[in-house]
């Protein structure tokens, strides 16, 4: 049993006659007959009363059904692939930094779902080591992680952009140290009440984490927790200006400079496996959306720098 056997089958049907058949298909009347009797013989019976006019058998009034049914998947399946060529279809799997979840994944994949409704994605918000890991195991084909990594799993990753954020101090307005346009370490110490240590690398920054120690009152929480302590007047912390724009925004946090402290950064880097296969079109258009609104929270303020490789515009790449 053949595909042009079927079509054939299915054309006879609709227009009534093998003549009109073989016109709409474009090929000769003698080619639908013998397609037709191919088929027959594969069935092992007659599909057609021939006469002046043709009519189904009850065999052809059974097995249409089913012929409709394997050419209409054939054309959804023609339709789809077509369509994953050009990044309409097709299913992609991310994973992000919790702290890149919302402030950077959220905006460019609900950009990208807008223009690509018919495009699954599966994203996987967790801690760098957990994400590697899914990243190594082919659960996940994209992951925006902490970077650099160790030198044995850097060997085994591509970074395709590299996002450089400021990690900024902030309290709460009302906070005692809210009320100095800038700070020194030894006040940060003694006024923080307590400082927050948090990871946003994959181990302390060792300047925050001498802080901690000076102010003799650290303490270990995450992320989430930290921000609500904050934003509720409680403590203060280093955050990462992604992860906080959205309270510096509407007032709810304030940065505090520190003298004499420099500036501090977390880098974050959009990785495959190196021995991945080609990306697909829809994944390709991901990568970029993601590092155009990361170029956006650049422009605006809220990041450092975005490089990477197979940038199309912008900063030199990395």
């Amino acid at each position: 049993m053949e595909l042009d056997q079927l079509v054939a089958f299915e054309r006879v049907v609709r227009e009534g006659s093998f003549s009109r058949a073989a016109l709409a298909l474009g090929i000769g009347q003698p080619a639908v007959s013998s397609r037709i009797q191919g088929l027959e013989d594969g069935l092992g019976g007659i599909l057609f009363t021939r006469g002046r006019r043709i009519r189904l058998t009850a065999l052809g009034e059974s097995f249409l059904p089913y012929a409709r049914r394997v050419l209409d998947v054939l054309s959804e399946g023609i339709e789809v692939s077509r369509l994953s060529q050009t990044g309409q279809r097709g299913k992609i799997r991310l994973g992000a930094l919790g702290s890149l979840a919302a402030g950077l994944v959220g905006p460019a994949l609900a950009k990208f779902i807008l223009t690509h409704p018919h495009v699954d994605c599966a994203l996987r918000s967790n801690d760098h080591e957990v994400l590697v890991e899914l990243l190594l195991d082919g659960i996940i084909e994209l992951a925006l992680i902490a970077w650099p990594c160790t030198e044995a799993v850097q060997a085994e990753l591509t970074p395709l952009f590299i996002f450089h954020e400021p990690v900024l101090l902030v309290v709460h307005p009302k906070h005692e140290l809210a009320k100095r346009r800038a700070v020194s370490q030894d006040e940060l110490a003694r006024l923080a009440r307590p400082l927050f240590r948090l990871r946003w690398w994959q181990s302390h920054h060792p300047k925050i984490t001498e802080l901690a120690q000076r102010a003799g009152t650290s303490i270990e929480v995450s992320m989430e927790t930290a921000r609500h302590l904050v934003t509720h007047g409680v403590g203060a912390g280093f955050f990462t200006r992604t992860y906080i724009a959205e309270p510096l925004a509407d007032g709810s946090v304030t940065e505090v400079p520190v003298r004499g402290l420099g500036p501090i950064f977390r880098d974050s880097a959009l990785v495959r496996r190196s021995r991945s296969g080609p990306l697909s079109p829809a994944a390709a258009e991901l990568i970029e959306a993601l590092r155009s609104h990361a170029e956006v929270l650049t422009e605006s303020g809220k990041a450092g720098s975005v490089n990477g490789p197979i940038r199309k515009r912008g900063p030199r790449a990395v």
